[in-house]
């Protein structure tokens, strides 16, 4: 698992032991990044279940101004912080362990002023947790207008097309792994 292109490229990241983290493998990671390239720059990105921090560290160094990791497990915490300092990139994050199946936990972002053009969402497959916090998401007014929410999920876990306010964008297969972008209405 590496930083796979930007300012960090190259850096090999921190992974857990065990199985309790799925990190996003490097193949899914740099096709995630080739289609969202353009939105990358300058970009306020938000990674929930951020595990290793991978998805966010990427961005970071490739050119998003800011990024917000938010994860729940411990170890989690641990590896996104000593990711961010083995990069150097930790100038541009704020870490936050929060419980993301509680709806107040969004609402904590959105008084800080928060407000986020890239959304990576990556729960654990199999859980009812992706459409839950989809649903959490687009009623929280994070996701800027022109906003993207990109969710890797398995090819069992059924998202339907519209969520609320979020309409499906595309969906892409790799594998065992599905990537699905949503926007907002009108702008996907």
């Amino acid at each position: 698992m590496r930083v796979i292109a930007g300012r960090a490229r190259g850096y090999v990241l921190k992974k857990p032991r065990g199985n309790k983290i799925r990190p996003t493998a490097d193949r899914v990671k740099e096709a995630l990044f080739n289609i969202i390239a353009p939105k990358i720059k300058g970009a306020v990105v938000l990674d929930l279940f951020a595990g290793t921090g991978a998805l966010g560290i990427e961005a970071l160094s490739r050119g998003a101004a800011k990024a917000v990791f938010i994860d729940w497990y411990r170890e989690s915490i641990k590896l996104i912080h000593a990711n961010l300092a083995l990069t150097g990139l930790s100038p541009r994050a704020t870490v936050y362990r929060l419980n993301i199946h509680r709806p107040q936990s969004l609402n904590l972002l959105k008084s800080k002023g928060l407000l986020f053009n890239l959304v990576f969402l990556d729960p654990p497959y199999g859980k009812e947790i992706t459409r839950f916090t989809l649903e959490n998401l687009a009623e929280s007014g994070l996701l800027l207008p022109a906003g993207t929410v990109v969710v890797e999920h398995s090819p069992r876990d059924e998202l339907p097309a519209k969520i609320l306010t979020l309409q499906l964008g595309q969906r892409r297969h790799y594998g065992d792994t599905v990537l699905s972008f949503y926007g907002k209405e009108n702008n996907t």
